[in-house]
C-alpha cells in the first residue's frame, strides 16, 4: 500500500483515520503521531512510497520534508531484516526461558 505520494507538485502522506478510512494530507502538515503511524506501517505492513523526484515536487518545503522521509524509510526498509534478527536474538533467551512447556 502506498503511504507517501507526490501529486500536483506537492508531497502527501496517508494519515490514519482510526475507525474511518485513512486520508491524504499535505506533507508539511505531518505530526509526530503521523510519523509514528507511518513508522508502524513501514515495519509491519507492505509499505510503498513514490520515489523522491525534485523535478515534479516544486514546493521547497515539501521537497525537504519528503526527501528526508523518503531517505529514512528507504534505509529502514533496507535494514528491516537486520533489525528483526537483532531483536529476535536479543530476546531469544528470555523467550526460551519463559515459554510454556509442551
Amino acid at each position: 500500500m502506498i503511504y507517501l505520494k507526490i501529486d500536483d507538485n506537492k508531497g502527501f502522506f496517508l494519515r490514519d483515520g482510526g475507525e474511518q478510512e485513512a486520508t491524504w494530507h499535505a506533507i508539511d502538515l505531518i505530526t509526530k503521531e503521523d510519523l509514528y503511524f507511518l513508522l508502524k506501517k513501514a515495519v509491519l505492513d507492505d509499505f510503498e512510497m513514490a520515489a523522491y523526484n525534485e523535478q515534479i515536487l516544486s514546493n521547497k518545503a515539501h521537497q525537504i520534508i519528503y526527501k528526508n522521509l523518503y531517505e529514512k524509510f528507504t534505509d529502514l526498509e533496507a535494514n528491516r531484516t537486520r533489525f528483526k534478527d537483532e531483536s529476535d536474538n536479543l530476546y531469544k533467551a528470555a523467550l526460551e526461558k519463559y515459554k510454556p512447556a509442551e
